[in-house]
């Protein structure tokens, strides 16, 4: 008899339930193919991810073992089906095969079979009374898109390489293939770059500061600038490495022209007015400091050439991303040089310029045989040639770009930017917008318009302006990652949103096995504000919660709510005169689940018309 179909984030291809189970035991094999060192790497990682957990050392062998190992397979013919990322993973009784046509494809059956086994295989040391049983199944499993990207903002808050090397194996869990890097933003610079060393003795390093970004105070006079970091050379070629393994290229972002303060910072001269700034610790500057790089100045690209002929030799990635967002030109538009610039080129306007500036840019990259890609800002004033978009206010850039017949990756923030509130902004970190799991599930990356050959895929973005430790940033990104992952590799027509709210959870165990911090948001109740026919104010509430199937219970006496409290029964409750605050908490077999919402009614008995 076939057992209950295992939880796998994200879903596969094909998933077949079968008889019976594969138990690991001390004896437990691993066999690869023989002469072949990059299997042999991969049957030795394997080896390693089971090891603490179970207590076992699992041998890699290339000896055949008809029963009780697991076989790494490369096909010696290869299966059209499944391409160059796929596998086949077949589970019986007597011993488990994965077989792919390419290495990468044995890693994503590798994170397959580690889903199998039970949520403790996550864990970072023994776990004893535990049977390691993998239920017999047959999957055949391959990615609908071959850019399935996470961005990491390090520039607002530096992160340590070894928080770099956890997230990259974090993302590896869930068959994520490009990490992009925010290596240089407004507030820090994080890369080594050799031939210009005032990069990181200067840009890197800022005032310390803590509380709401955007509201800190200035740097003082002479306070020194004490908190940042930066990556060596070294570090970042440990990451690649390191990620190279894990079947992720790293996709490094230099931003420009804009969000350029921290190189302004260490080079003055770049700028249209020239001024010595501080490396921006997360005060409001906008307009009034010049974090624009100047491009009428033949500096500026003498800079940018040094910096990505660096960048070029440390990451293989064939792609640079250049930015190219939200750049403020009230400075351009005044500064004579940029003025003459413009009548010299026959620009009509600020927008154009940026385009002139883009398109110098697109040949540096270019010349270190590297492919540019930009946010979809490097629309505005024309695209440069042969750019790659990233979009990301909404979906129309990239449908703009793709009728254009450009490469594109879609990273709507509506869809896919992590920094949103996951929940009740009351009990939330503090942040701007939201986006909850379900709209992170839902999102369709290839817009009905547009020939989907253009769509290389999607990517999830954290900015880390309120992100300060490795914590915030497990939290932030998962579950919607997971979400993402779904997104990005099942077929569109595997997806189902209330199956994946079973898996999630289940998968919240894994993250507690593994100890990674994780938002539990579908939990936490809803509160909102309802009219009812013929009211022209708010006199009721409604009450849910993201995953819709919870008792909720509440009370407007400002005493603590549990399940002895009023029940919400699904109809909008009426505001008992007088109340100040409504409380409310969800329930599920009878015990607290989420977290208690506290909301001051003043803050939802605005008077509305109808």
């Amino acid at each position: 008899m076939a057992q209950q179909s295992p939880q796998l984030i994200p879903q596969p291809v094909s998933l077949q339930t079968l008889t019976g189970h594969f138990v690991l035991g001390k004896q437990t094999s691993i066999v690869v193919p023989a002469g072949n060192a990059e299997c042999r790497k991969l049957g030795e990682l394997l080896a390693g991810m089971l090891a603490t957990p179970t207590g076992h050392m699992y041998a890699v062998s290339t000896v055949n073992k008809p029963t009780g190992a697991i076989h790494l397979k490369l096909n010696a013919v290869p299966d059209t089906l499944i391409g160059n990322e796929g596998y086949r993973l077949k589970v019986s009784a007597k011993s488990v095969t994965i077989s792919a046509n390419d290495a990468k494809g044995l890693f994503y059956g590798i994170q397959t079979l580690m889903q199998l086994l039970p949520p403790d295989i996550e864990a970072h040391k023994e776990i004893k009374g535990v049977s390691w049983s993998i239920p017999a199944v047959a999957i055949t499993d391959y990615p609908r898109f071959g850019w399935r990207g996470l961005m990491l903002d390090v520039s607002r808050h530096f992160f340590s390489k070894k928080v770099v090397l956890n997230y990259i194996d974090e993302m590896a869990r869930y068959k994520f293939n490009t990490f992009h890097m925010h290596l240089a933003d407004d507030n820090g610079w994080r890369v080594e770059i050799k031939s210009l060393p005032l990069l990181t003795s200067v840009g890197a390093w800022r005032v310390m500061r803590t509380g709401p970004f955007d509201g800190f105070e200035e740097p003082k006079p002479g306070e020194p600038a004490t908190y940042g970091g930066f990556y060596t050379q070294d570090d970042i070629r440990e990451m690649v490495k390191y990620a190279q393994d894990r079947y992720i290229t790293i996709l490094p972002e230099i931003d420009v022209p804009a969000h350029s303060l921290a190189l302004i910072a260490a080079y003055p001269n770049l700028s249209c007015t020239k001024l010595q700034y501080p490396v921006n610790p997360g005060s409001q500057f906008y307009t009034r400091q010049d974090n624009v790089l100047c491009p009428s100045d033949d500096s500026t690209y003498m800079v940018l050439d040094k910096i990505f002929t660096e960048i070029a030799q440390l990451f293989p990635c064939p792609y640079i991303h250049m930015g190219g967002d939200e750049a403020y030109k009230g400075f351009w538009e005044k500064d004579p040089k940029d003025i003459a610039l413009m009548q010299r080129e026959g620009l009509k306007n600020a927008e154009e310029l940026q385009s002139y500036f883009v398109k110098r840019v697109e040949k540096i990259v270019e010349s270190k045989g590297k492919k540019l890609i930009g946010w979809d800002e490097i629309l505005e004033g024309g695209l440069a040639p042969s750019a790659a978009v990233m979009s990301w206010r909404g979906i129309d850039g990239g449908i703009a770009a793709a009728k254009m017949g450009h490469d594109v990756v879609m990273s709507p923030w509506g869809n896919c930017y992590l920094d949103l509130y996951q929940g009740d902004p009351l009990i939330e970190p503090r942040t701007y917008g939201q986006l909850w799991l379900r709209e992170c599930y839902n999102y369709e990356p290839v817009p009905d318009s547009v020939d989907a050959k253009y769509i290389l895929g999607g990517q999830g973005n954290l900015w880390t302006e309120s992100v300060t430790d490795e914590r915030q940033v497990q939290y932030m990104t998962w579950p919607r990652a997971m979400a993402l992952a779904e997104v990005f590799w099942s077929p569109k027509e595997k997806k189902s949103l209330g199956t994946f709210m079973i898996k999630v959870q289940q998968h919240f165990k894994r993250l507690d096995a593994a100890n990674i911090k994780y938002a539990r948001s579908i939990y936490d109740p809803i509160v909102a504000g309802a009219k009812m026919p013929g009211d022209t104010v708010t006199t009721h509430v409604r009450l849910d919660s993201q995953l819709g199937n919870l008792d909720i219970y509440y009370t407007f006496d400002t005493s603590i709510p549990d399940q002895y409290s009023l029940k919400y029964t699904g109809e909008p409750v009426a505001i008992p005169n007088g109340a100040a605050e409504i409380k409310v908490i969800t329930y599920r077999d009878g015990k607290p689940i989420g977290r208690e919402t506290d909301v001051m009614l003043k803050d939802i008995l605005k008077k509305k018309k109808e």
